[in-house]
This record gives C-alpha cells, sequence and structure tokens, in this order.
C-alpha cells in the first residue's frame, strides 16, 4: 500500500521555496551573434515597436550607448516626434518643481544642451564653468582680435547667444529655488 503524503500547498501563492522545481526552465540566449550569456536586458529593435532583442548586460550597455532615437528621420520628422514626446510626456516635468532632477539628467532644455555642446562643456557644468569657457572662446573669436573674418563673427554670435540661453537658465534656476 502507497503512502499518502501531505500537501504543503494551503491554497497561498507560492507556499514553497522559489525555485523548487525540478522542470528544465526556458532561457533565451543574447542576441548577440556569438554571445552565449542570457539575454535578460529588453532593448527595442526601433522606437515605438513592441518588437525587442533580448541582450545580456555587456551587450546591452553596447547597444544603448549607440543608440539614436532620431536615426533614419529628417529634421522636420525628428522635431515632429519630440513635439509629440514632449506633449505625451509633459507630466513628468513636474517632478523638476520638487527638485527630483538634476544637472543632466533631463533638467536641461534642449537649448541649454546644444549650447553646453557648442561651449564644449558636459550636461552638468555649473555656471562658473559656462563662463570660463564663453570667455575662452569668445576671446578666440572676438571681431576686435579677427576684424572683417565672417566666419569668426558668426562664430562670437553664436557663442553669445549660447551664453545667454545658460545665463537666462541659470537666473530661472536661482528665481525659483
Amino acid at each position: 500500500m502507497s503512502r499518502v503524503r501531505r500537501s504543503d500547498n494551503w491554497g497561498f501563492p507560492r507556499w514553497g521555496g522559489y525555485g523548487g522545481s525540478r522542470e528544465a526552465t526556458q532561457m533565451r540566449l543574447c542576441d548577440r551573434h556569438g554571445c552565449t550569456q542570457p539575454g535578460t536586458c529588453p532593448a527595442p529593435k526601433t522606437p515605438n515597436s513592441p518588437e525587442r532583442w533580448m541582450f545580456c548586460q555587456q551587450h546591452a550597455a553596447e547597444y544603448n550607448a549607440g543608440w539614436d532615437y532620431f536615426a533614419g528621420l529628417d529634421a522636420e520628422e525628428a522635431a515632429q516626434r519630440e513635439a509629440d514626446e514632449t506633449r505625451d510626456n509633459s507630466g513628468y516635468h513636474e517632478a523638476a518643481h520638487y527638485g527630483w532632477g538634476g544637472s543632466g539628467d533631463g533638467s536641461r532644455s534642449r537649448d541649454e544642451l546644444r549650447a553646453l555642446e557648442l561651449l564644449e562643456l558636459t550636461p552638468d557644468a555649473d555656471f562658473d564653468d559656462v563662463k570660463k569657457a564663453w570667455r575662452a572662446k569668445a576671446k578666440e573669436v572676438h571681431p576686435d582680435v579677427k576684424p572683417g573674418d565672417a566666419d569668426a563673427a558668426k562664430a562670437f554670435q553664436a557663442l553669445q547667444l549660447a551664453y545667454e540661453v545658460l545665463r537666462a537658465a541659470e537666473e530661472r534656476r536661482e528665481w525659483k529655488g
């Protein structure tokens, strides 16, 4: 006569230990050619697509480093997509009010980031760094230093505009804070 084993499952969702089953589990490998690591990190194949690549952590980092959300779009389509994303996600901007965002993590506008790029600064640069970089670059292309040089005058105007954008942003931050 066989002995009846008493169950320890009293209806709780995972009363037993995790990973206690003996069945073979399905494991997806990294989609990077030649990689034999488990693919645990999903990455979109194209923007706004439900299809995903599955990479290991190392290859997901490589993929994300080269990801361009606006790849394959002309300037008009990229601007339209940016406007749509800004409109759809504008509620998340409220987090900046509570001080959750800091420099370099989405708290700067696209114009500020372009201005910082023109001054060859990182997104988390403070305003003292902006002043130093602007003075150094402005001295190189100032119209008094290079009179009659149209390219230098154009570069100087771009630097002036970048500085004004960053100065106005800094004043807004001081006013809010």
